[in-house]
């Protein structure tokens, strides 16, 4: 007959429960606080799923390691539905790459093109990557790969987070992506200290015209085109992430692939988001979540993304020693690559210290930068760091 001990009941344990209810804390923040709600709630889910015990929807290795097969183990119980979607979408960086051209189909670069010193905001705001990079692997607690996939939080942007860790640390890709996108969310918490710690009252009350320089087609059309080449001669490990990027840019602004673009740009690239959210969930079982390295990605990747806030932050300030029209240094803090996010920070500090202050569109163009510098950076990883 069958009993208590004939279900799952019997396993729970402390651990299980603790990932319940992370899983369930984060399906909260999607919902009720709205945070990042399009990741974080399939992300929270796919955490209570693979929590479940002999639930059986992704099995993994003794080692520890998501185990391999295909549909026919799936059929004889071998593995689990989710570990198809881990070796064909995430391991095999299908659906970051294609999450990403469905960024690129949404995003209007014309901000970055008036204004090309945002490619400079950009670049610098990758400044805790490399600092956090180097902490990780000097310290001996990590490998190279697992520094790097550490290091890519600071530049806050998914998918070459994802694509990196997926190649160098596929060990660690659950808490990294976890604390990447939740990074993502907290931007208006975490950045606001930041900037008024590094900037005077004076300096955010800079104004700047609300008008940007007028970009036209031809300029808008060429862009995604000159910036995939020189990428990929100057770092052709980033070809893929910024050969994505800008081919769904360019889809959108060429005039004449408008369905194309609208597709990638939505239903297309909501399914790739929840099945990349639900994936990653699953890649944090109790026994492999609750350990002291999960804690110490948390602290570093928070130190990274305030070194990249502040590189941001500190190159405008730089900037501003040559320039006869000084610009807002909160221009800087937007190059973190946190789309919208960190543009509508600078926007909101800068009204706050001068209600004249309309910075949303100046402060775009950096954000945009740094996606792409984010991806260059990812390149950079990829081709300096080769695994034994």
């Amino acid at each position: 007959m069958f009993g208590l001990y004939d279900s799952a009941f019997a396993l729970l344990d402390w651990q299980i429960l603790l990932m319940l209810a992370i899983g369930g804390l984060l399906i909260y923040l999607g919902i009720v606080k709205k945070m990042e709600p399009l990741l974080l709630v399939p992300i929270g889910f796919g955490v209570i799923l693979v929590n479940l015990p002999l639930a059986g929807l992704m099995i993994y290795t003794p080692e520890g390691t998501v185990a391999p097969g295909g549909f026919g183990e799936v059929l004889e119980g071998e593995t689990g539905v989710l570990n198809l979607l881990f070796h064909y979408g995430i391991a095999s960086e299908l659906i970051p790459l294609l999450i990403f051209l469905g960024v690129g189909a949404m995003i209007d670069f014309s901000p970055a093109i008036a204004r090309p010193i945002s490619f400079v905001f950009g670049a610098a705001a990758q400044f805790g990557v490399f600092v956090v990079f180097l902490i990780a692997y000097f310290s001996g607690l990590f490998n190279l790969g697992e520094a790097a996939s550490v290091g890519i939080i600071g530049g806050s942007d998914g998918p070459p987070t994802v694509i990196l860790t997926a190649a160098l640390a596929p060990a660690i890709l659950g808490p990294v992506t976890l604390v990447a996108y939740a990074y993502m969310a907290l931007v208006p918490i975490i950045q606001p200290p930041i900037i008024r710690l590094l900037t005077s009252k004076k300096e955010r009350s800079i104004y700047m015209k609300p008008q940007v320089r007028q970009v036209s087609n031809i300029e808008v059309v060429l862009f995604p085109i000159i910036v995939f080449v020189t990428a990929a001669l100057l770092v052709p490990k980033s070809a893929p992430l910024v050969g994505m990027l800008m081919f769904g840019n360019l889809l959108r602004v060429s005039g004449v692939t408008k369905r194309l673009a609208d597709a990638a740009g939505g239903v297309f690239i909501d399914v790739l988001t929840f099945l990349l959210g639900l994936t990653v969930g699953a890649l944090m079982p109790a026994a492999i979540f609750l350990r002291t390295e999960t804690l110490l990605i948390v602290s570093l990747a928070i130190l990274a993304f305030i070194l990249s806030t502040a590189g941001g932050l500190m190159m405008a300030k730089f900037v501003n020693l040559f320039l006869k029209e000084k610009i807002n240094p909160l221009l800087g803090s937007a190059g973190v690559s946190a789309v919208p996010m960190a543009a509508r920070v600078a926007q909101k500090e800068g009204q706050r210290a001068n209600p004249r202050n309309f910075l949303l569109m100046h402060a775009m163009g950096p954000n945009m930068a740094g996606a792409i510098a984010t991806s260059v950076v990812a390149g950079i990883f990829l081709g300096m760091i080769v695994l034994e």
